[in-house]
């Protein structure tokens, strides 16, 4: 079952060569967590989509929501269209299974995650649900994703995390030893999408030239 399909377009006029940006959500999350983020990029010229996994409450394995992620992507954004990638929490989960095991790398230029758990987070050990299993450190799905994260050097690979995290735990899980890595001192994990500083971040990392 693929997601809610959701598409916001910039205003009429806009021409700049801007990729497409999908947003991915976190847990029990929705698409409508990214308005704040989706107004600034929009009033900046980017086109934005979006996505609900279904369900995101853990219940299912986060490989088969990034086949959602997938589908999503392949029936809204046109076949050979680059894109950008933007995953929140758990989302930067499913998106990077999407670009390192679904082919996904071939599609996404600019890949930015925010406080995603990618070496785990001790927070998963209290839920038993699939998709929280696999956010445990060093779970089989994590361990599988990271012995060749270094595909990620193949794209524009940006993780921005905040040492305050009181989800992301140990906090420096955020950091993969691939990409960029920033650092923003954002009080609270759910605030990591609408602090304006986070924001800032991730319209620089979309600029970014693609043969930089």
């Amino acid at each position: 079952m693929t997601g809610l399909l959701y598409k916001n377009r910039p205003s009429l006029g806009f021409i700049m060569p801007l990729n497409p940006v999908v947003l991915v959500h976190g847990i029990t999350d929705t698409f409508a967590l990214f308005k704040t983020m989706t107004q600034h990029l929009e009033r900046s010229g980017w086109q934005t989509y979006g996505l609900d996994l279904i369900p995101a409450n853990g219940d299912s394995p986060l490989d088969l929501l990034a086949k959602q992620l997938a589908a999503y992507i392949e029936t809204t954004i046109p076949a050979g269209q680059f894109i950008d990638l933007v995953g929140f929490s758990m989302g930067g989960l499913v998106s990077r299974y999407y670009i390192q095991r679904l082919g996904g790398i071939s599609r996404v230029q600019r890949f930015i995650t925010l406080s995603t758990p990618h070496n785990g987070t001790l927070a998963a050990y209290l839920s038993q649900r699939p998709g929280c299993l696999q956010m445990r450190p060093n779970s089989h799905f994590l361990n599988d994703l990271n012995q060749d994260v270094d595909m990620l050097d193949r794209i524009h690979f940006t993780s921005i995390w905040t040492p305050l995290d009181g989800i992301i735990i140990p906090a420096n899980s955020s950091v993969l030893p691939a990409g960029e890595t920033i650092q923003i001192k954002v009080p609270l994990h759910a605030w990591m999408v609408t602090d304006k500083r986070s924001i800032t971040r991730v319209a620089e990392a979309l600029r970014r030239p693609v043969n930089d």
